[in-house]
């Protein structure tokens, strides 16, 4: 059967965009049912102003794209589009298995399935429908990209009766033209964290500090380095970097920093919804959060790692088995992906040596001397309060090993206490109550005459 090629060039919107998915389902059912030439039609977007329209040619889909992401979208904004047409050729009802799709719980309409897509862009031609699903799962970039999602279906079922899923930020943008950020949840462990601080507000040893520098080197030129330098064979992708140092030195802030001063989001991963006593389940859930984010240039931090990167065990048993696979895993997505990845620990001895092997740097995050802690009293006290002059700042910050956090615990607790009773000075008493508080929060003594 001869396929006719019409090229559309229309001011669409979302509606017409619509449209056009009706008249080449209309066709491909005509074609099947009815036996008309299969007329295939293409739409150039050129001089469409919707969102879907400029992410179609930001992104330069091809034709079989194109319909890929328009069955994505379709159920979120017109539950019974499928159903409609599919009634239009079957009057009296009746079943079309070729067309796939599959009922959702609460979803009364037709959800496309790859089944669809194979239906829509190949009919019953066994050679197209071979050529089109090597597209779908080798070269789709909305698959490659983890825009569209392939449902994983329950076992003994063809791999193609899976939904077709469109990732929720990209539903929220093409409405609405504005990016959401994914939510914390079971499906996406991770929330973002954002600061209002600078750079100077981070106290660091100058050390420590190039350190730092070097990653926002690599998030700065990684594409020249790569691309332009050659070196994408050489060098494996991505940016792997270990924080070490005790609580409150600045290991978070300085994850924020790195995302503020270079655009990009900074997710911090809830290890707490990651790991998991059942088998399998932590690698299944360590695998939805790195295919949600390997094309996406977000920067994955994991807080207090040496929960799941840490030393890995003599094998005694089948659950000790298990955790090491899990670590194994973790060096294999860690390794691939493309992006930065930042784990923080308290102590860089407890993080197993196959990992360390693997970092491009590990930079410590050392207790900070006098002269850091005086310059972290300093910009922490609000400016517009003075401190009762039986204290001063450089006896606080010679007399009490305190980190950036401890000092801004503090100074939190002093303030309120000064608020709270009406003083018009900072009083030593509630300063050195503040200190005391933090020594004993870390299990600590120390002997402080009010």
């Amino acid at each position: 059967m001869d396929t006719l090629v019409n090229n559309i060039n229309t001011k669409a919107n979302l509606q017409e965009a619509v449209s056009f998915l009706r008249e080449i389902i209309y066709a491909r059912l005509s074609s099947e049912f009815h036996g008309n030439d299969f007329l295939k039609l293409d739409v150039s977007f050129e001089k469409n102003d919707s969102y879907l329209a400029f992410f179609i040619r930001e992104n330069k889909l091809n034709y079989s794209d194109k319909i890929l992401l328009l069955l994505s979208v379709i159920p979120h904004i017109l539950p019974n589009f499928f159903s409609a047409i599919i009634s239009d050729f079957l009057p009296n009802g009746g079943e079309l298995p070729e067309f796939g799709g599959v009922k959702g719980k609460n979803h009364r309409g037709i959800i496309p399935t790859v089944e669809t897509a194979l239906y829509i862009l190949a009919g019953n031609d066994i050679e197209e429908r071979k050529h089109v699903l090597n597209f779908i799962l080798c070269s789709s970039k909305l698959i490659k990209n983890v825009i569209i999602e392939i449902e994983k279906v329950p076992y003994g079922e063809p791999q193609m009766s899976g939904k077709l899923i469109l990732a929720q930020e990209y539903m929220y943008f093409f409405i609405t033209g504005k990016k959401l950020k994914p939510q914390l949840s079971q499906d996406f462990p991770a929330s973002l964290i954002t600061t209002d601080l600078e750079w100077d507000d981070l106290v660091l040893q100058e050390k420590t500090l190039n350190d730092v520098k070097e990653i926002e080197n690599w998030l700065a030129y990684k594409e020249v380095l790569m691309n332009d330098w050659g070196m994408a064979s050489k060098m494996k992708p991505g940016y792997r970097v270990l924080f070490c140092g005790l609580p409150g030195t600045g290991k978070t802030l300085t994850a924020g920093l790195l995302g503020k001063h270079t655009g990009k989001d900074v997710y911090r991963v809830d290890l707490s919804m990651v790991v998991s006593k059942y088998i399998g389940e932590t690698e299944k859930n360590l695998s939805k959060l790195f295919d949600k984010s390997i094309n996406k240039d977000w920067i994955l931090f994991f807080d207090e790692a040496d929960s799941i990167f840490g030393k890995r065990t003599s094998v005694r048993d089948a659950h000790d088995k298990y955790a090491n696979q899990e670590v194994s895993y973790l060096l294999q997505r860690i390794e691939a992906h493309p992006g930065l990845i930042i784990l923080a620990s308290n102590f860089k001895n407890n993080i197993d040596t196959a990992f360390t092997r693997r970092f491009n740097n590990i930079i410590e995050f050392e207790t900070p001397n006098y002269e850091e802690r005086l310059v972290l009293w300093k910009n922490n006290l609000p400016k517009n309060v003075e401190l009762e002059g039986l204290i001063t700042v450089e006896e606080l910050a010679k007399k009490f090993n305190l980190t950036g956090a401890n000092i801004v615990n503090v100074i939190q607790y002093a303030c309120l206490k000064t608020i709270g009773s009406k003083e018009n000075k900072i009083l030593r008493q509630y300063l050195l109550e503040g200190v005391k508080r933090e020594y004993t929060k870390e299990g600590k003594t120390i002997n402080i005459k009010l």
